[in-house]
């Protein structure tokens, strides 16, 4: 297997070619937890990924306690079923749980979060979801401070171990809610059951990949993600690459496209920031510019699962325009393909859509 082999692979593995999931939930269940720090970008990273989706029916997937969004991994926020939630938070609680140096930069300890436990779950006991605002309100009403980064520290701290977990939106206000309140009964798993069936999900789900794109990927320690994998590695295929392991589902072959295939991804795409290493899809010279954002940090334009550029958007009241800043000229059959790709998009958010002329 190349190197640009496994970018295609992973369009494939992740859906972004081929079928589609046919609910936002299946999606969730089958990647297992979906990066979605940035909210309105997370909508369309489903998008891609599922079925006749619009921004209106991820939503109501959201609404519909489907998926829910949380802190389960690396210290940001991810799509994830509501079932898996806290065995998700249970495996990642030894890391996540500690203390750490911009914790102990705001004032925050034990004794705080402690103190908010008790704020935050009587200000959630009618188990409506309640904004930010409220909560930050509460906090400080009872002599907590929610100023500068103490607000969402105390309430990320609180998802992190199970209490709250982010609700649906109201109006552009994020909400939060008590978990047991809002969210059905999950699974229980021991911690070396609950290891094995990250690792099975991620691997098939983002494969090819290493043992150290999960690694980072899950945010566990290192010996518990080579363990993990070494549980599931009787279902997976491995290969070889550059004098890497990778490991995959044994799914049938990528098949191959008659015509280029464009995707424009949002920023923080599984199809990037899931892997310590990016060089499948994003070659060196690009990663070295200013503008590509490491890939991850600026919205990528993927040509054949390679990053040639990046875009912006300019949303009109009936139309949305993609803005594309390339890296490299695109032949006719690109910039057809490019178009399709912002169509795509416009559909999405029920709206025409354009691209901006490219070279």
């Amino acid at each position: 297997m190349t190197i640009p082999d496994i970018a295609l692979h992973r369009l494939h593995s992740q859906r972004l070619t081929g079928h589609k999931f046919q609910t936002p939930a299946e999606a969730v269940a089958t990647l297992g937890a979906v990066q979605a720090q940035d909210y309105y970008p997370a909508l369309w990273a489903l998008g891609l990924r599922t079925e006749r989706a619009t921004e209106a029916t991820i939503e109501r997937a959201i609404i519909d306690r489907q998926i829910v969004r949380s802190w389960p991994f690396r210290g940001t926020t991810h799509f994830v079923r509501p079932e898996d939630i806290r065995w998700m938070l249970e495996l990642s609680a030894p890391r996540a749980l500690k203390i750490t140096a911009r914790h102990q930069e705001l004032g925050l300890g034990e004794s705080v979060f402690r103190q908010s436990r008790v704020i935050v779950s009587r200000a959630l006991q009618n188990g409506k979801p309640q904004t930010r605002k409220a909560l930050y309100k509460a906090l400080d009403e009872a002599s907590i401070s929610s100023d500068g980064q103490r607000g969402i520290h105390i309430l990320g701290r609180l998802a992190q171990e199970g209490l709250i977990c982010i609700g649906p939106h109201d109006g552009k206000q994020q909400t939060f809610a008590l978990v047991d309140a809002w969210l059905p009964p999950g699974r229980k798993l021991e911690r070396e059951e609950a290891l094995a069936e990250l690792a099975r999900r991620y691997f098939a789900s983002h494969g090819p990949a290493t043992w150290q794109d999960f690694t980072w990927w899950s945010g566990l320690f290192a010996a518990e993600a080579r363990a993990g994998l070494e549980m599931v590695k009787s279902e997976l295929a491995p290969a070889e690459a550059d004098g890497q392991a990778y490991w995959f589902s044994p799914t049938p072959a990528v098949p191959e496209s008659a015509s280029p295939m464009a995707h424009l991804l949002p920023v923080y795409d599984e199809f990037l920031v899931a892997y310590r290493d990016r060089r499948a899809a994003l070659k060196p010279e690009y990663a070295a510019r200013e503008d590509s954002g490491n890939g991850i940090f600026r919205a990528p334009i993927l040509m054949e699962g390679q990053v040639v550029g990046t875009w912006t958007r300019e949303l009109k009241r009936e139309s949305v325009v993609v803005n594309p800043r390339l890296f490299r000229s695109l032949n006719q059959d690109e910039r057809d393909a490019l178009a399709a790709a912002a169509d795509r998009y416009g559909r999405f958010l029920g709206l025409s859509a354009r691209v901006e002329q490219v070279s």
